[in-house]
């Protein structure tokens, strides 16, 4: 995203896609190419939930985007950051299945464990939404003009 041609022109687009089209970058194709493959690999992702749990019927896994969505968000719209704070919810998320058999030693209900990285990702986001900058043409559509 930083060293390579194709990154540096995806940032750009983001940031100020005017400079892109100025320097002949087709700003429509690379942000079509950038949804694209942004649901290509959320398809992927989909997949991966359906064919991990296969048989089950689980509620809560579109509230898993939104906790995507957090990481983002927390990692400061940056690859690495959004990676670590990736492995931080998962962390959360891991932790409230280790600590299930517990309920019954604490006399607590299974939901209190269950929401722990959801109270993670608010509780984080609350930290962190003032600092954290988005891209600047972020869900702006561009008009050639």
């Amino acid at each position: 995203m930083y060293r390579t041609r194709w990154g540096l022109r995806l940032r750009a687009l983001g940031e100020h896609p005017r400079a892109c089209d100025t320097t002949g970058v087709s700003v429509y194709r690379g942000r079509w190419v950038a949804v694209l493959m942004s649901g290509a690999l959320a398809g992927l992702a989909g997949a991966n939930l359906s064919i991990e749990q296969v048989g089950v019927f689980q509620e809560n896994s579109p509230t898993r985007g939104f906790i995507a969505l957090a990481a983002n968000i927390f990692g400061r719209w940056t690859p690495i950051g959004s990676y670590l704070a990736s492995l931080l919810f998962g962390f959360a998320d891991a932790l409230q299945i280790k600590l299930q058999p517990f309920r019954d030693v604490v006399n607590i209900p299974p939901q209190f464990f269950m929401m722990l990285p959801y109270l993670l990702t608010v509780v984080v986001l609350a930290g962190v939404m003032g600092r954290a900058v988005a891209p600047a043409a972020l869900g702006q559509p561009y008009e050639k003009g």
